[in-house]
């Protein structure tokens, strides 16, 4: 093999240094002139050879030996849900149960609200009174809030000079609205003009109810209603009103349907216990369905009570009260 050696100039290493500072430096326009020539008529280049094929590999994806049983499986699958829920469907005590009104109960807050002092009772009431006169009470201003009252209110002066001097008064909670007249003389502000009158009531007080109040109630307050206070309400438990004590509580009977499905639980109730000590007014807040909530007002309104006390004297009071319904 014959060996190539690189030719060796003639020339001295200052003949190249002269050339290479006699270098004619290229103008703008030859420049241009030579980029566009590359651009149009560029170098070609000597094609490369290709020395890699492709290699064949085995294909996975063609022939799937689970492919059929997955599919089987899956038919199956669905096949059970579908026939599970139709026999959950048409089972008659899941029919029963979703004719059932269901309550949401909010979560208990209590530990996350701030704490505040606790108040008074404000809840409903009210009053009335007369003495029974041919007229109707007289239309006055309201005498002045007082927690318990001594002298009950009176449009009709018979002794002008007392020996002792106390000023009339209502029960009423110190926030309740109130009418206002522009009257000097005591009376009912939604009674009529004319000449002062107690009223056709009783018992005192200026009104057509019963009591030392003032209005159409019965009791020490004003308006509609019965013990003291006023709006018409009723009085609810606490804030000086004592909670009636039961004194004749005979179980709920168990209807056949439910005893049938051997379903149990609770009704929750709202009563309204009486100055008597009578249950009356019933209201189903949480059902229970299956005959249950018939059974549990059946049984709360042969229900009775030592009734609720407030300043001596008994008040009618709201409470909801729960009946439980367990198979032995």
């Amino acid at each position: 093999m014959s060996e190539v050696r690189p030719a060796i100039s003639d020339k001295s290493p200052d003949d190249h240094l002269n050339h290479l500072l006699l270098t004619k430096e290229e103008t703008w326009y030859e420049s241009i002139r030579s980029n566009l020539h590359e651009i149009f008529h560029p170098v070609k280049l000597d094609p490369g050879e290709y020395t890699s094929k492709p290699v064949q590999v085995r294909d996975i994806w063609s022939k799937d030996e689970n492919k059929r049983f997955s599919g089987v499986g899956s038919l199956l699958i669905h096949a059970a849900i579908i026939g599970l829920l139709i026999a959950v469907g048409t089972n008659k005590a899941v029919q029963e149960k979703a004719k059932d009104v269901v309550s949401l109960i909010a979560p208990d807050l209590a530990p996350y609200q701030p704490k505040a002092a606790p108040k008074k009772n404000t809840m409903g009431g009210g009053g009335g009174g007369g003495d029974k006169s041919m007229l109707q009470a007289s239309k006055g201003k309201l005498p002045k809030i007082a927690p318990r009252q001594f002298v009950p209110p009176t449009a009709v002066i018979v002794n002008q000079n007392p020996k002792l001097v106390m000023e009339p008064t209502i029960v009423v909670q110190p926030n309740a609205p109130l009418p206002q007249v522009a009257l000097n003389q005591l009376g009912n502000p939604l009674g009529v003009l004319g000449p002062p009158s107690n009223g056709i009531g009783s018992g005192g007080g200026i009104g057509s109810g019963k009591g030392g109040g003032v209005g159409s109630g019965n009791g020490v307050g004003f308006g509609p209603g019965s013990g003291a206070g006023t709006g018409g309400g009723l009085y609810r438990i606490g804030g000086g009103v004592s909670e009636p004590v039961p004194i004749y509580k005979p179980e709920p009977e168990y209807s056949e349907e439910a005893r049938k499905a051997k379903f149990q639980g609770e009704v929750l109730l709202q009563i309204v216990i009486d100055e008597n000590g009578h249950t009356r007014d019933v209201k189903v807040l949480r059902p229970l369905g299956l005959g249950l909530d018939e059974k549990a007002v059946e049984a709360v309104l042969k229900w009775r009570f030592r009734p609720s006390m407030k300043d001596g004297h008994a008040v009618p009071v709201q409470a909801n009260v729960a009946v439980n319904f367990r198979l032995l």
